[in-house]
């Protein structure tokens, strides 16, 4: 042993022992991070080298029966910053200020936050600032996204509703039917190299996104025009402060259009008020006045408690019952419920309810669904106001018969009204007709639902009569339209305010159908508020009904005039008088029944035809058309050569 090794043999000990201390520890923390932490470190590499992107899903649109589209996917940018990493404030709010013409100091107010992140601009369309996007600023970031648009702003707007700055539904039928409109994001792998990009191939997995629903609905697009400009046009007139509009099919309670003015642009709903987003049609009640006399006429005539000849003696317009003083429009003497109802008297109603008695009138009121919810698909529907009969005063069976004391929405009115059209059956309003997934699959049909049975098909056609008469030569005359058998009803109510009934506050209002011998389309029109000389329904509400049925009958060859023909002249069904708990088998058995002609007819073959074609042999062989699709007949049901009754329905698929 040396000298030299006896000398740094401490130091040689020391530094040895360093290293087998080290080499330990090395040894202890790769053991660590390899197998005790050896899972988290590989998913943090991962994390730097796979990047998992969300694949957004596109919104389902929404389309008119004959597949119009009433919504559109739009791509729109986000502008955001991090305030933190912008050197020059000022110059980045005046370049974003520049192409937005918004003010300068709302941008600088933004950066100058301290927030760690901020939007300068939200959902802008890259047509209006193509240059920003297309040579954007150092810090400003760009977020690309899909953002709803409703290609035809107001109209149909409180039906479609509206989505927030998040494309999530907020009302009308993007809000019921959001989840289904929505969709389900998807997901895709990416890889990222050394310099932090995403390379543009891989084979990682992916998770295609599933596209949000279709939806279809039962609105015609050219009717909810014609509506709302009519009505737009006769509030500018009337000087009303507000007006709804129905359209629908009283055969299968399809809602053809409905509109309420003052409407709102669901492109920009946050400078609309509140109120004009509002289904007007579905949430508000009104006393709707005399279309609610259908209601004691038709108890009176299904139940027997007068006959059609009787006359009342209408007291030559004044008329004290119960210490209520009554007064009609005109002084009348003796008439009958036909000449009652075409001329509008209270007194003659009011005569006829006390026969019926109150048990009976408040069951055929809620017989025709007043009171009640129509259960359409639309949320905010409002039941309406009708009392029980333990809470009628003395003069409320008077009252209610005139149409006040009670409350109903217009989609009720209008439903009860169907009945009367489709010979007795009260359907529910439909406002969608089917639903397809993102898969390109129906997962939904809304069929017609009948609610139940008010009255006979024989009481209805006698009611049918009526209201013909009523718009030939009663109080409806400004809807008549020549060449055409307009049956319909006139309402004029004041409006109820603070305790009392207004004397210059009334709701004008109409309800009609036609062809009145084989009904095809009903109208209701509501005028809110129009100035005196034009509260009468028959002068306010009539004529818009006149206006917007000439324009329907003019461009829609399908709707066919049988003038010629006696008022529902379909043979009476073999059943007469149902029971009300008659079960629902039995109703929709007896619903087409009713509609049985004594002809027959053949089914043509019209595949490979073009619609309009189609429709036309179709109507030549004396049958109706049902349309799914556009484009030319791809199949038919029933098949070509099938021996079908005179009227039927013959489905055909356009693809």
């Amino acid at each position: 042993m040396t000298k030299t090794f006896i000398k740094f043999r401490s130091r040689s000990n020391f530094i040895s022992l360093l290293v087998l201390v080290g080499w330990a520890g090395l040894s202890v923390k790769f053991f660590q991070i390899q197998i005790i932490e050896g899972a988290k470190y590989r998913l943090q590499g991962k994390k730097q080298v796979v990047v998992q992107k969300t694949l957004p899903a596109l919104r389902g649109d929404i389309f008119d029966r004959n597949n119009n589209a009433l919504t559109r996917n739009i791509i729109h940018y986000n502008l955001g910053v991090h305030p933190a990493d912008i050197q020059d404030k000022q110059e980045l709010a005046k370049v974003v200020s520049n192409y937005t013409s918004k003010p300068f100091d709302q941008y600088l107010h933004k950066l100058k936050s301290g927030k760690n992140f901020v939007y300068l601009e939200r959902n802008v369309q890259k047509e209006f600032y193509s240059g920003l996007l297309e040579n954007p600023p150092t810090g400003l970031i760009l977020e690309r996204n899909i953002r709803r648009r409703y290609p035809h702003s107001q109209i149909a707007s409180q039906i479609i509703g509206c989505t927030d700055l998040d494309d999530v539904g907020i009302t009308g039928i993007e809000k019921k039917f959001n989840s289904l409109l929505q969709g389900t994001e998807g997901w895709a792998l990416k890889q990222r190299n050394g310099r932090g990009e995403l390379a543009p191939k891989n084979n990682f997995p992916i998770q295609p996104p599933i596209h949000g629903s279709q939806i279809q609905l039962s609105i015609d697009l050219d009717y909810q025009c014609i509506l709302h400009e009519e009505l737009a046009r006769r509030m500018v007139k009337t000087g009303a402060k507000g007006a709804t509009g129905i359209i629908m099919n009283p055969q299968n309670g399809a809602i053809l259009a409905m509109a309420s003015l003052p409407s709102f642009d669901p492109n920009n709903p946050k400078y609309s008020n509140p109120e004009h987003q509002k289904i007007k049609a579905i949430t508000d009640q009104f006393e709707p006045g005399s279309t609610f006399k259908i209601v004691a006429a038709t108890a009176a005539i299904e139940l027997k408690s007068i006959t059609l000849d009787q006359e009342f003696n209408c007291e030559n317009g004044s008329f004290l019952y119960k210490n209520l003083r009554i007064n009609d429009h005109e002084e009348f003497g003796l008439l009958n419920i036909s000449q009652i109802i075409s001329n509008s008297s209270n007194i003659g109603i009011i005569k006829i309810t006390d026969i019926v008695g109150q048990n009976n009138f408040y069951r055929f009121a809620r017989e025709f669904g007043f009171g009640s919810l129509t259960h359409i698909d639309l949320m905010g529907e409002f039941t309406g106001t009708l009392r029980k009969t333990r809470y009628w005063s003395g003069i409320s069976l008077a009252e209610i018969s005139m149409g006040q004391e009670v409350g109903v929405t217009a989609l009720q009115l209008a439903s009860a009204f169907s009945a009367i059209a489709n010979g007795g059956f009260l359907m529910k309003p439909r406002i969608v007709n089917q639903v397809i997934n993102g898969y390109g699959e129906r997962k939904y049909y809304n069929n017609p639902e009948i609610i139940r049975r008010v009255a006979s098909q024989t009481t209805m056609r006698l009611i049918t009569e009526m209201l013909v008469k009523t718009v030939a030569k009663g109080t409806a005359t400004e809807a008549n339209i020549p060449g055409w058998n307009i049956a319909g009803k006139t309402g004029t109510a004041q409006k109820f305010i603070d305790g009392k009934y207004s004397s210059d506050k009334f709701i004008s209002n109409f309800v009609g159908f036609f062809p009145a011998e084989n009904p095809q389309i009903l109208g209701l029109i509501l005028l809110d508020e129009p100035k005196m000389g034009y509260h009468w329904g028959g002068i306010g509400a009539a004529p818009v009904f006149k206006k917007i049925m000439e324009r329907i009958i003019n461009l829609d060859d399908s709707i066919e005039n049988t003038k010629n023909l006696p008022i529902n002249s379909i043979p009476i069904p073999d059943v007469v008088k149902e029971k009300h708990d008659t079960n629902k088998n039995q109703l929709v058995s007896l619903y087409h029944n009713q509609f049985r002609e004594i002809s027959a007819s053949i089914v043509p073959d019209v595949r490979n035809m073009s619609m309009k074609k189609a429709m036309r042999i179709l109507k030549k062989h004396g049958l109706r058309t049902n349309i799914q699709g556009s484009g030319i007949v791809f199949w038919q049901s029933p098949v070509p050569g099938t021996n079908t009754e005179h009227g039927a329905f013959c489905t055909i698929g356009l693809h």
